[in-house]
């Protein structure tokens, strides 16, 4: 999958185009769309303000969406069951199992266990809303993505694009206290957990979720009101606009998988490293596609793995730089790499033999034709610090 689009398709604007540019955004082609990489602070300094206080992010070129059973009944898990069963066919993840106001991430399979994308899936928290299911998925396979749910559905359910709104993300140690006065009830909200709030009048959806490793938000908006929402947020002396240069090298500290980078349609869940994406359940009914592969793989034949890299000498190790063990022979491939700015050095991901994916293991990168040394590491390089719900106390 490539992120840019045709040169002879034209890009698409967000419902806050306008608003980079005033704020002196570099405009870049990206899914199709016109996105800022990056605005004068520059991408470092936009990285280290979103990791000390709260970074503001236009993400509305992803895939945001409702599924809704055509035929409610009285019952409320009935209708959840009956809108669940529409998904499950084709992702790994327990979705029947969603609490109210839950979101999970998961992932959407193809016939022999490969990934055609990773997304969120949340159920509705208000219980004149069950038998609907909010979904989001990535923007280079949207419209791969929404087709398959539509033929899913049948006449089962129906699918509704909400990628004509605004979503916008606000990320960092500092996003709760920003959002609260805003939008009242935001902060009580815990980390993969959503709800409905009033903006004016007008109804967004928030989910305490993001792509960076902090404590955050990514907020659905109506196109009509998003200007002044993000207008409101920018407001705050804590926050400021951050690019999708910087939401790169902050997903890439958090461990982070960018799909059709570092997972395609030829890699597993179990290769990605996100086994904890499959659900016991489904796996022991083995009822999702390529459910043979992943339980094997879980087994012990398994051929690759996603690790952690850190680079201990040299330059950054870019995708595709070659990944060889210390007798220089190549064992895998960079997916991700870049320059840590939170740490301090050249750090990535990529694919290596199981054999070789424990940390501590001493490995080598070739960047510019030159073995560079490099070691495995423990993921993610910079500890995630989301907002969980406080463990049930035991009596």
């Amino acid at each position: 999958m490539s992120d840019a689009a045709p040169h002879d398709t034209p890009l698409a604007n967000t419902p806050l185009t306008d608003a980079h540019r005033a704020l002196g955004g570099r405009l870049v082609p990206f899914a199709g769309y016109a996105m800022p990489v990056q605005y004068p602070m520059g991408i470092l300094k936009e990285h280290q303000w979103t990791r000390e206080h709260a970074g503001l992010f236009d993400v509305s070129h992803m895939g945001p969406a409702f599924l809704e059973v055509t035929a409610r009944t009285g019952d409320e898990e009935a209708n959840h069951r009956a809108v669940a069963r529409v998904v499950e066919p084709l992702v790994c993840g327990d979705i029947t199992g969603l609490k109210p106001g839950q979101l999970r991430y998961t992932l959407l399979l193809n016939g022999e266990g490969g990934l055609r994308d990773d997304l969120m899936i949340g159920r509705p928290l208000s219980p004149t809303r069950q038998g609907m299911l909010y979904i989001v998925v990535n923007a280079g396979t949207k419209e791969a993505d929404f087709a398959a749910l539509i033929a899913a559905a049948g006449d089962r359910a129906r699918l509704t694009r909400a990628d004509n709104r605004a979503l916008i993300a606000l990320q960092g140690p500092e996003a709760a206290a920003v959002l609260a006065p805003v939008l009242p009830g935001a902060d009580a909200l815990t980390f993969m957990t959503f709800d409905r709030i009033e903006f004016e009048g007008h109804t967004l959806v928030v989910s305490r979720s993001g792509y960076t490793g902090e404590d955050g938000f990514e907020i659905l908006v109506p196109a009509m009101v998003a200007g002044r929402f993000w207008t409101r947020l920018l407001a705050d002396e804590r926050v400021r606009p951050i690019g999708l240069g910087a939401r790169d090298s902050l997903r890439l500290e958090a461990g982070l998988p960018l799909y059709g980078h570092d997972a395609d349609e030829t890699v597993s869940p179990i290769e990605a490293n996100l086994a904890f994406a499959v659900s016991k359940r489904r796996l022991k009914a083995a009822d999702f596609p390529g459910a043979g592969r992943i339980a094997a793989e879980l087994a012990g034949d398994l051929k690759r793995l996603r690790v952690g890299l850190r680079v201990l000498q040299g330059a950054p190790a870019r995708e595709g730089a070659r990944i060889v063990d210390e007798a220089g022979e190549a064992v895998g491939a960079v997916t991700s790499g870049g320059f840590s700015p939170t740490l301090g050095e050249p750090i990535a991901m990529g694919f290596v033999p199981p054999a070789l994916s424990a940390p501590g293991t001493r490995l080598g990168v070739i960047v510019r034709g030159k073995p560079q040394p490099a070691e495995v590491v423990a993921m993610p390089f910079v500890p995630h610090r989301y907002r969980r719900a406080a463990a049930a106390p035991v009596v």
